[in-house]
């Protein structure tokens, strides 16, 4: 004997379940191309540059310009200052992906072992800094004189990069490592952005 197929209707709850999954499906997809479209946007004037000395000099006027913001804060203003410094550590440790990763290695395979080693230790100190100012009060009257002398020290490490080693390193290598190089920083500074 057999028996004809049923042909049962999904109950509301399983109706529901099955709407329920596609809008958790949708909320995902949407919340990985909103993601996708952040990192293109943080990453968009470094890949855009015209040379990847270029890009990085765009980072650190970026970086400098939060530091503007930063110093025009006054004590009362806590909550702004701990947003500018998220946005410093953000940036910075892009910054240090890209060059830690790709450029002080092209150094060093270019045979300039001990400027690589410098910078690297500079990154070091850019660290303290920021664990520093991330463990101290925002309200403290320290805050502004440690972020100032942060702000030389990085200054000082920016142009040092910016007129000498980065454009020397750039002269030094061929058009196609040079351009190998900026698509090898654009891809290490697209994971963190």
């Amino acid at each position: 004997m057999t028996t004809a197929p049923t042909t049962e209707k999904p109950t509301n709850h399983q109706s529901n379940l099955g709407v329920i999954a596609g809008a958790a499906t949708a909320g995902a997809a949407i919340g990985v191309l909103a993601m996708l479209g952040r990192k293109a946007a943080v990453q968009a004037p470094s890949a855009l540059a015209a040379n990847w000395v270029a890009a990085l000099t765009a980072e650190h006027k970026a970086v400098l310009k939060i530091f503007d913001a930063l110093e025009a804060t006054e004590s009362r203003n806590t909550t702004k200052r701990a947003i500018l410094l998220a946005q410093l550590k953000h940036a910075l440790a892009k910054h240090d992906v890209e060059e830690g990763n790709v450029v002080y290695p092209a150094l060093r395979e270019a045979g300039r072992t001990e400027e690589a080693d410098h910078l690297t230790k500079d990154h070091g100190y850019v660290k303290q800094y920021l664990y520093e100012l991330d463990n101290m009060p925002r309200d403290s009257a320290e805050f502004p004189a440690k972020l100032r002398k942060f702000r030389a020290d990085l200054e000082k490490h920016m142009t040092e990069e910016e007129t000498d080693l980065f454009p020397s390193l750039r002269a030094q290598l061929s058009d196609e490592k040079n351009k190998a190089l900026a698509a090898a920083m654009n891809k290490e500074g697209f994971k963190v952005a």
